[in-house]
């Protein structure tokens, strides 16, 4: 059974056109879009708990009582013109951000550019914080281990795809930064392991 939830690629400028044809027959205003108040975090308690993603667990009931379904088809790609044109947007954009960031707090120095470092190290900050890490003291830390495994999965497809790409200072950073995700992760499974073998425990008072 596959935990990769299904996605479905959407042609953003089909929306684009759509979205603007909208706007002029309602005399430019545009529709308004909900927003989503977050939950309420969990009650603070001991131990570990260990969460399951729901739609990926009702995704996986839908695979298994129906057959596969077939790949949608996917949007044509983006002309050289279209991507370079968005490139350019993209980056004036960033620009006047980080311009009015700085306007608004000099001691704020300009950004580094992003890298490949930056990359391996966000996806191994996710991998943990999955595995529970980061849990404030006295909060009952939340463990998703199946979003855990994977992103370090995800590692693992990066290390495979750039093989041979990378400089020797990049590879040496993915490769560690997966075996330390992966070490983390054996730990973990090994203690819900242990965990789940133990008898339950009766309640006081009661033999």
């Amino acid at each position: 059974m596959s935990e990769t939830p299904k996605f479905e690629v959407i042609d953003r400028r089909k929306i684009k056109a759509e979205e603007e044809q909208v706007s002029q027959q309602a005399g430019g205003k545009a529709p308004e879009t909900p927003v989503e108040t977050p939950s309420a975090p969990a009650d603070p308690g001991a131990g570990p708990r260990l969460v399951v993603n729901e739609s990926r667990r009702d995704s996986d009931a839908k695979q298994g009582a129906a057959a596969p379904l077939e790949e949608p088809e996917l949007p044509p790609a983006p002309t050289a013109k279209e991507s370079h044109e968005q490139k350019a947007a993209y980056d004036a954009s960033s620009q006047r951000l980080e311009e009015l960031i700085r306007a608004q707090n000099p001691a704020v120095g300009a950004q580094p550019p992003v890298g490949f470092e930056h990359l391996v190290q966000q996806f191994y900050v996710s991998a943990m914080i999955q595995m529970g890490a980061g849990t404030q003291e006295g909060q009952r830390p939340r463990v998703d281990i199946l979003g855990a495994r994977t992103t370090i999965d995800l590692l693992g497809v990066l290390a495979e795809k750039t093989k041979g790409n990378l400089t020797e200072a990049e590879d040496r950073t993915l490769q560690s930064v997966l075996f330390e995700a992966r070490m983390a992760f054996l730990e973990l499974t090994s203690m819900i392991n242990m965990q789940a073998m133990q008898p339950p425990v009766p309640p006081p008072g009661k033999k």
